[in-house]
C-alpha cells in the first residue's frame, strides 16, 4: 500500500503556520479509502474526520451527477435547452443556452454575487455576459439552471436527486444544514460573503456540506468505474471536454491549463502538475477534491477559509503532486 506521508506532512506543517484553521486530509484509491486525518483545533474542540465542512463549489459535481442518472434514464440530454424547464428564461437572448452549457460554464447567464437572494430572478434576468457556447466565464448561478432541470425532469427536488445518486455508494452524509458543521468560515464576511444569508439560500452551485468519508466514497467508485454510481459510458461522457478552442475568460484563463467537462475541471495542461489526467473541483473555503486516474489515486482536502487558501500563501498543487507521487 501506497504511503502518503508527504501529503499528511503538507497539511500538517500548513495547520501548524496557521495558514489553515482545521482542515482533515482523505486519501482513497479504487479499493477505498487508504489514508484519513484530521488537524487543529477551533475554539478548543478537535477537528475530526467526522466533521462536516462547507463544501461550497464543491457541490456542483455533486449536481452534475444528479443530472448525469437523469440522462441515464433517458429523462434529459447534454441538449435539453434550460427553457423548457424554466419558462421565461431566455428574455433578451437569440441563442438557446442547454445543459452542456451550463454544466461547462459557457451558457453566458450574468453572474450576481453568491450571497444574493432570489436565484430563480437572477437566472430569469434579461440579457447575458456572452453567446452560449462561445466563452466560459465561471458561473455559480447556472446550477440553479441545472437544478431547475432536474426537477422538471425527474420530479423530485435538486437535492433529493444529489443524495439519491451518493447513497448508491454509501456516501450518506451530505447535508444544506450549516449547523451540520462545527466550523466557522474563516474571513467570509471579510472576503465579501455574507455566510448566514448564503446558506440560507440552499444554493445548488454552492450550498452542500459533506464530511471526507462522503467524498472519498464517490472517488471510490470513480476510479472504480464499475457501475455503481454511473455507466462507464458516462464516466467517459462527464470527461469529455466541453470547452476546448472557446475563449477563456477570468477567473480560470487559458493560461491554467484546464478545460471544463460536464461539470468537472480537466487540468490536463496545468503547469503546477506533475499528472495530467486529474479532474475535480475546489471550492470557496478552500476544499479540495481531486481524482487520477491514471495513479488510481483521489484526495479530500477539507478546510475552512473564506476566499479560498492561496490567499493565504497556500499552493495546494503542491500537494496534488505529493499525492500522484507517493501513488
Amino acid at each position: 500500500m501506497p504511503r502518503f506521508d508527504d501529503a499528511f506532512d503538507w497539511v500538517r506543517r500548513h495547520v501548524a503556520r496557521e495558514s489553515l484553521p482545521t482542515a482533515v486530509l482523505g486519501i482513497a484509491t479504487s479499493d477505498g479509502v487508504v489514508a484519513l486525518e484530521a488537524f487543529g483545533s477551533e475554539r478548543g474542540r478537535a477537528a475530526s474526520v467526522d466533521d462536516h465542512y462547507p463544501l461550497f463549489s464543491v457541490t456542483k459535481p455533486l449536481v452534475g451527477l444528479a443530472a448525469l442518472r437523469l440522462i441515464e434514464r433517458g429523462l434529459l440530454t447534454p441538449d435539453s435547452a434550460l427553457a423548457s424547464a424554466v419558462p421565461g428564461f431566455g428574455a433578451g437572448r437569440d441563442d438557446v443556452v442547454r445543459l452542456r452549457h451550463l454544466v461547462s460554464h459557457s451558457s453566458g447567464i450574468a453572474e450576481p454575487p453568491m450571497d444574493e437572494g432570489g436565484l430563480r430572478e437572477s437566472l430569469v434576468a434579461p440579457g447575458r455576459d456572452f453567446a452560449a457556447g462561445t466563452a466560459t466565464r465561471y458561473s455559480t448561478l447556472g446550477f440553479d439552471g441545472i437544478a431547475a432541470m432536474i426537477e422538471h425532469a425527474g420530479g423530485e427536488p435538486w437535492f433529493d436527486a444529489v443524495t439519491a445518486v451518493a447513497a448508491r455508494v454509501g456516501a450518506a452524509g451530505f447535508t444544506l444544514d450549516a449547523d451540520a458543521s462545527p466550523h466557522e468560515v474563516v474571513d467570509a464576511a471579510a472576503q465579501g460573503l455574507d455566510y448566514p444569508r448564503f446558506a440560507a439560500l440552499g444554493h445548488p452551485g454552492a450550498g452542500a456540506l459533506g464530511r471526507a468519508e462522503d467524498l472519498l466514497a464517490i472517488g471510490t467508485a470513480l476510479l472504480r468505474n464499475d457501475g455503481s454510481l454511473v455507466a462507464p459510458v458516462t464516466i467517459e461522457a462527464m470527461l469529455r471536454p466541453l470547452t476546448v478552442g472557446m475563449t477563456k475568460l477570468e477567473p480560470y484563463p487559458a493560461s491554467r491549463g484546464q478545460d471544463w467537462g460536464f461539470t468537472w475541471n480537466l487540468r490536463n495542461n496545468a503547469p503546477g502538475l506533475l499528472a495530467r489526467d486529474g479532474y475535480g473541483h475546489g471550492g470557496w473555503g478552500g476544499c479540495e477534491f481531486w481524482i487520477t486516474p491514471s495513479r488510481d489515486a483521489c484526495f479530500v482536502l477539507l478546510t475552512h477559509v473564506g476566499g479560498g487558501v492561496r490567499r493565504l500563501g497556500v499552493e495546494t498543487d503542491e500537494l496534488h503532486n505529493a499525492v500522484v507521487a507517493a501513488a
